[in-house]
C-alpha cells in the first residue's frame, strides 16, 4: 500500500488517515497501517480495503516468512455476515473459492495465490494483515487486471 499518511500521538497511539492503495478498483475508505514506521517496529502490519467491483489482486504465487492474515467481511456494519461475493483463492496447489466471510490464515513459508474476486454483489471489507513491521512483501501487479 502507499499513499498513506498517518499521525502519531506519542508512543502508542496512531492517529489512521485515510490514503489510497496501488488498487484503482478499491473505492475509499482505505488505511494501512505498518509496524515500522507506525508502530514503532511492531511485527504487525494492516491494511483495509472497501471493495465494490472484481478484479484480480494478486497474479502470481509467492510466500513470506511471516504469518498473514486475510479477512473477507460483508459491510453491513450491524451484519459483517451479509455478504455476497465469490472470490477464488490458491494455497499451495489448493484453489478455495470463497462464497461467505471468512477468516484466512497463511502460515510463514506458504505459497499462496493468485487471489481474485470474481464477484462482488453487495460491497465486502478487506483486510490484510500480517504479522510484519513491513506489511504484505510480493510482487505488485504493473496493472490490475478488472474482470
Amino acid at each position: 500500500m502507499s499513499g498513506f499518511e498517518n499521525v502519531k500521538h506519542g508512543d502508542y497511539i496512531l492517529e489512521l488517515k485515510p490514503g489510497h492503495s496501488i488498487y484503482n478498483t478499491s473505492g475509499p475508505p482505505q488505511i494501512a497501517i505498518m509496524g515500522d514506521p507506525d508502530l514503532s517496529g511492531a511485527n504487525f502490519s494492516m491494511g483495509y480495503s472497501y471493495l465494490t467491483r472484481p478484479f484480480l489482486m494478486v497474479g502470481d504465487s509467492h510466500r513470506h516468512e511471516f504469518d498473514q492474515i486475510i479477512l473477507f467481511l460483508g459491510c453491513s456494519a450491524d451484519n459483517i455476515t451479509d455478504f455476497d461475493a465469490e472470490i477464488e483463492f490458491t494455497m499451495g496447489d489448493t484453489m478455495h473459492s470463497i462464497t461467505f466471510p471468512a477468516c484466512v490464515r497463511i502460515p510463514g513459508g506458504t505459497l499462496h495465490g493468485p487471489l481474485s474476486f470474481k464477484r462482488i454483489t453487495r460491497p465486502l471489507m478487506f483486510f490484510d494483515i500480517t504479522l510484519s513491521a513491513s506489511g504484505s512483501i510480493r510482487p505488485f501487479p504493473t496493472q490490475v487486471n478488472l474482470l
